[in-house]
């Protein structure tokens, strides 16, 4: 059903409050200014610490202690950082921001001592890591040594899930498993009938995401598909972010002039988004969903849309301009997202969380907690379960909501 998502979502989507003011248009790319952002930059007219925004003001409460926020910068992926900048203008200067390097597998020392720069604060109590990418578990550790009562959350973990539940007090991360057949049933209905999958060694590694290629190629069979797997260059390789993308706006037509444009696309990684929403709107494919799904992730910036003031923080304003240009490209009915971003929700619900835990009101792991929050920053249901044999480690989903 075009326009509106697989089954009946609510519409009250702005409590959200996600005021995306810079960046946005550019999405999970980034503009080139923004590719070369780091984690030793110094937020501009902040006078804060490299790799760390300044966190004053703050329209909530004063808590009685702090909580770390470690994103990835705004050309990895932007839908964090965002979320850790929202709960900075809801708490102030009770919240602190740091970031990893964008070539993150190459400068996991560095990733390590910004986790243990955090730790530092005494006053700070918790700790969310947005994305838990390599390194994480030996952070965690090394904080735990000298700080054994630090909360840790890590959203979308990178490393063992069943070591990751050893070491962080909670993770949060999408149903990799489960979207394997949510992604390809949804490609089919879109009239898929060839499946590319983008990916390469470093994603592979990852025993969620290389499981759940598997069973994609494995549902996509059982619909009659196609389903074809293409390396393609890591963005933390030689070839940097640009030359993954580069790649992926040359791939696509490829794929579609020798399978035609029923031709569903689908790429693990956050930087790819941008050009793959692009190309497969131009040349006329079908895209069912992002890596990390969200109606701001990717799709704006291939798009071309501003988010004005009005939108800022309105979910059903953004995917309404989304459907415009889907429309307009004759593409209706052939792209989709979830409602709202995944990413954002979980830097808001672990927060909450986070606060709640430190004033002793919930039990970190306590799945109606966990749900509770994730619903009240989503809007919508949700769909979670625990990884099995783990009471701290759950996995979430959302619907579909097609353009």
């Amino acid at each position: 059903m075009n326009g509106s998502p697989a089954r009946p979502l609510p519409m009250a989507l702005g409590h959200l409050g996600l005021i995306l003011t810079l960046c946005l248009a550019a999405g999970c790319g980034g503009s080139p200014r923004e590719q070369q952002k780091s984690a030793q930059e110094t937020s501009s007219g902040t006078g804060a610490p490299a790799g760390e925004q300044a966190a004053t003001g703050g329209a909530g409460e004063r808590l009685p202690f702090k909580i770390g926020l470690m994103t990835s910068t705004v050309s990895q992926g932007e839908d964090e950082y965002r979320g850790a900048e929202r709960m900075i203008r809801r708490y102030g200067d009770r919240i602190r921001l740091v970031t990893y390097p964008d070539n993150f597998m190459t400068e996991q020392e560095t990733m390590i001592a910004q986790v243990l720069n955090l730790a530092a604060d005494p006053e700070v109590k918790a700790i969310i890591i947005a994305q838990g990418v390599p390194g994480s578990m030996a952070a965690i550790k090394k904080v735990k040594e000298s700080r054994p009562d630090m909360l840790f959350i890590l959203d979308n973990p990178h490393e063992d899930p069943q070591q990751v539940a050893g070491y962080a007090d909670l993770s949060l991360i999408p149903n990799e498993l489960k979207r394997a057949d949510t992604i390809v049933d949804l490609a089919a209905k879109m009239g898929a009938a060839t499946f590319v999958h983008y990916s390469f060694p470093r994603h592979m590694s990852q025993e969620l995401l290389a499981r759940r290629k598997d069973l994609m190629e494995q549902r996509a069979k059982s619909h009659g598909m196609r389903f074809i797997f293409v390396n393609a260059p890591d963005p933390t390789g030689d070839q940097g972010l640009p030359g993954a993308q580069k790649f992926i706006l040359e791939d696509v037509p490829r794929q579609i002039s020798q399978h035609g444009k029923d031709t569903a696309f689908f790429s693990t990684n956050c930087g790819m988004q941008e050009p793959l929403i692009r190309a497969v709107l131009d040349n006329g494919a079908i895209f069912p969903e992002q890596c990390c799904p969200s109606p701001t992730h990717g799709y704006p910036g291939a798009l071309g849309i501003a988010i004005t003031a009005e939108q800022a923080g309105d979910m059903g304003l953004i995917r309404q301009a989304i459907q415009e240009k889907v429309v307009a490209k004759g593409e209706q009915g052939r792209m989709a997202t979830w409602p709202v971003s995944i990413g954002m929700v979980t830097i808001e619900a672990a927060t909450e969380l986070a606060i709640k835990a430190l004033r002793q009101e919930i039990r970190l792991n306590d799945p109606a907690a966990v749900r509770g929050e994730f619903e009240k920053a989503a809007g919508v249901s949700v769909d979670m379960v625990p990884l099995e044999g783990r009471d701290n480690y759950y996995l979430v989903l959302l619907e579909s909501y097609i353009f």
